[in-house]
């Protein structure tokens, strides 16, 4: 029977009904629910959430007109003005940021939806290294069918001066450049000497291997600032035909009043913004140093030379069972024995060259991320 569908739902939905393409959430608590299930999935900074929703409810004056219409004619230009000033304080940009280069939508999913509507046609591909973040397939591809072509890359090269080169040579042929920047302030000292330092994009005098106008940077407050619940973010690239296609469609991907008031209160307060930023980069060199003491007590390898964002990706291929008890593949199968042991783990969501490799997101209660690392123990011993 035909479908009520149109062929692009067909194809969309079917992303449903991939195995373990969505992650649950974490329902663990060490008072009232001891046994519930810890996720290592979802990259979330749990470490600062109550930091900023104090911040909001204290800070954020929430007006009549938030609940109308009007507020994007205001708050939008006026979160565009404080997103531009945070980023040059942060991203050190050769050339400034300004206001008219920022278009504000709700978060990364929808930036990413616009550039692949924006740059690619049906049946285009973006080239990206890998491992990378899973959902870009789902984000780029659902609506506006643009594929991903992974490069010959793993998680131990992708930053060598050699693959970088490489990537450079590409945009020689007058290709798009999409720099997602989104833990852009959640750098860290880890304490490991070989750690790449982070170098934003638009920091470099980037002219002599591509034009400006095929430059573009995705950057939002849900990583660091602990808010992906306010969906709010922008779009920076100095791209005019860009711009204009974005203004076609930004309509479909506005953010609400409440949320721009949260933000601009956010971003406007420089003290408060400075002091904030700088107490969690102490708490992610913590977290960061919990996890990893807890990983190399279990003997379980981890990429080194991490200095950013909220995960680290960890090697649990020798643990990877040949029993694969009605899963697909070992990975599946060693999901669902952690699964069944109470931790939750994202298998091949990073789509790495290897098998075997998980990410592995610690930004959690230092008390949680050791109950699930003892849960995972009690898979892997079973594997030795």
């Amino acid at each position: 029977m035909r479908s009520i569908l149109s062929e692009r739902a067909e194809a969309g939905k079917a992303v449903l009904d991939i195995p373990w393409r969505f992650a649950p959430s974490t329902t663990y608590d060490p008072v009232t629910n001891k046994s519930g299930l810890i996720a290592f999935s979802t990259a979330e900074n749990k470490l600062v959430t109550e930091d900023v929703f104090n911040f909001v409810r204290d800070n954020a004056q929430l007006e009549s007109r938030h609940l109308r219409y009007a507020t994007l004619d205001v708050d939008v230009a006026r979160f565009s003005r404080a997103l531009a000033n945070h980023l040059n304080e942060y991203m050190r940009p050769y050339e400034s940021i300004t206001a008219d280069s920022i278009r504000v939508t709700s978060a990364a999913t929808a930036m990413h939806d616009i550039l692949a509507w924006g740059l690619a046609d049906p049946g285009d591909a973006f080239l990206v290294s890998r491992p990378i973040y899973g959902r870009f397939e789902i984000d780029f591809g659902n609506k506006s069918q643009v594929k991903l072509v992974y490069a010959d890359t793993n998680a131990e090269t992708c930053f060598n001066v050699d693959v970088v080169e490489q990537f450079e040579k590409a945009l020689k042929h007058r290709v798009h450049l999409i720099s997602d920047e989104i833990y852009a302030c959640s750098v860290f000292d880890s304490g490991e000497p070989d750690a790449v330092p982070y170098t934003p994009i638009l920091s470099i005098d980037s002219s002599e291997f591509i034009e400006p106008e095929f430059l573009h940077v995705t950057y939002g407050l849900s990583k660091d600032f602990g808010s992906p619940g306010l969906s709010l973010g922008g779009i920076v690239t100095r791209s005019r035909p860009l711009l204009r296609a974005i203004d076609a469609v930004k309509r479909f991907h506005e953010v609400s009043g409440p949320s721009l008031a949260m933000g601009n209160a956010i971003l406007e307060n420089g003290p408060w913004r400075h002091g904030f930023i700088e107490a969690t980069r102490k708490k992610l060199a913590e977290a960061y140093k919990h996890v990893t003491q807890g990983l190399n007590e279990l003997g379980i390898n981890y990429l080194r030379g991490t200095n950013a964002g909220f995960f680290l990706y960890i090697d649990l291929s020798p643990y990877l069972p040949s029993d694969l008890a009605g899963e697909s593949n070992a990975e599946f199968a060693l999901a669902r024995s952690l699964l069944d042991a109470g931790v939750f783990l994202h298998p091949r969501e990073e789509h790495a060259s290897k098998p075997g490799w998980f990410r592995l997101v610690y930004t959690q209660p230092a008390g949680t991320v050791t109950e699930g690392l003892k849960r995972m123990q009690s898979v892997i011993e079973k594997s030795r």
